[in-house]
């Protein structure tokens, strides 16, 4: 063969490429699928560790850095260091949940603004640690766009086993 011809179809591979490329960069939001199980765990335990992290050490930089633009856009380390200060100050530290399992409290969905909701909780003692998080495409790959963490009792709801139904 000659060399142009391998010239020219390396080129049309590569354009290949940059086509193919670019149509899932091009996907609309709506297109965006959950991501698999184990993914989904992966996206829940490193944001809530990163947060985590954050919270115990003063330092939001990273968790700044890992999240999705128009998060950082809105909210500088110092405003989520203000955000976040009721979990510094009462010296909160959930890193068990790297050890359990994540308990869903609805199904994961992508919405038509291509927002992954991942809500849940995981099963701690002596309270539970339970978490809103979405996700959106940024950077090429799923980051938070909203982190809502409540420590407390677990809900009745949570637990359906243990209530108690006195009708007849």
């Amino acid at each position: 063969m000659s060399k142009r011809l391998i010239t020219a179809r390396h080129l049309l591979a590569c354009l290949a490429a940059v086509v193919v490329n670019a149509a899932c960069l091009a996907m609309p939001a709506a297109a965006q699928k959950v991501p698999i199980p184990l993914v989904q765990e992966a996206l829940i335990k490193s944001t809530l560790m990163t947060f985590n992290d954050a919270n115990i050490t003063g330092n939001y930089d990273v968790l700044h850095a890992k999240l999705s633009k128009p998060f950082r856009d809105q909210f500088p380390p110092e405003r989520l260091k203000e955000v976040f200060k009721v979990f510094a100050d009462n010296h909160i530290d959930f890193k068990i949940v790297v050890a359990k399992t994540p308990i869903p409290k609805q199904e994961p969905a992508v919405n038509d603004n291509g927002v992954l909701s991942l809500y849940g909780y995981f099963d701690t003692t002596p309270s539970h640690v339970y978490y809103e998080l979405e996700f959106i495409m940024s950077d090429n790959e799923w980051k938070p766009i909203r982190i809502d963490v409540n420590v407390r009792k677990p809900d009745a709801a949570a637990k359906p086993e243990e209530k108690k139904d006195d009708k007849k």
